[in-house]
């Protein structure tokens, strides 16, 4: 069996085809190759990916409870209890009283985490640039054309 027969109906009024496949395998191997290569674009190496992305969605969301932080990230909450736990003993994120829920904390990131993500963005963004660099000016186009594209799938 092969992935691209395995694949979905990627047809949008029936022109779902092979290069449609393709295309989807490689948007998927160049998203994940390149992803792996940012992450390796870090300011804080003690963090593992994981604390990092609890700490951006901290940043991007706001505080929030273990609960819905796991959610989020897409994990059980015991395991979200224990990265809290780690963040908290770095002085990366704090937790607070919930103010509606006497059983809950609101977790929120520190002002440190807040620095360091901030050092971690300009970073990979200084990485990005200079491979961007390496493309034409109809390349670097078509990736500022795809940008948003690639956003609304990151949030589907």
């Amino acid at each position: 069996m092969s992935y691209a027969k395995d694949m979905p109906d990627l047809s949008h009024g029936g022109h779902g085809d092979e290069a449609d496949a393709a295309a989807v395998n490689a948007l998927r191997s160049a998203v994940m190759r390149l992803s792996r290569r940012l992450k390796h674009q870090r300011v804080d190496e003690s963090l593992s990916p994981t604390e990092m992305s609890v700490l951006g969605t901290l940043a991007r969301s706001g505080s929030a409870t273990p609960g819905e932080l796991a959610r989020k990230e897409h994990m059980q909450p015991p395991s979200m209890t224990r990265i809290v736990a780690l963040l908290e003993a770095k002085g990366l994120v704090r937790l607070e009283p919930h103010p509606d829920d006497r059983r809950q904390k609101v977790v929120s990131q520190t002002e440190q985490a807040e620095a360091m993500l901030d050092e971690s963005r300009r970073k990979r963004n200084a990485w990005l640039a200079t491979l961007a660099e390496g493309l034409d000016d109809e390349e670097w186009a078509k990736l500022r054309a795809a940008a948003p594209v690639l956003e609304k799938l990151a949030h589907l």
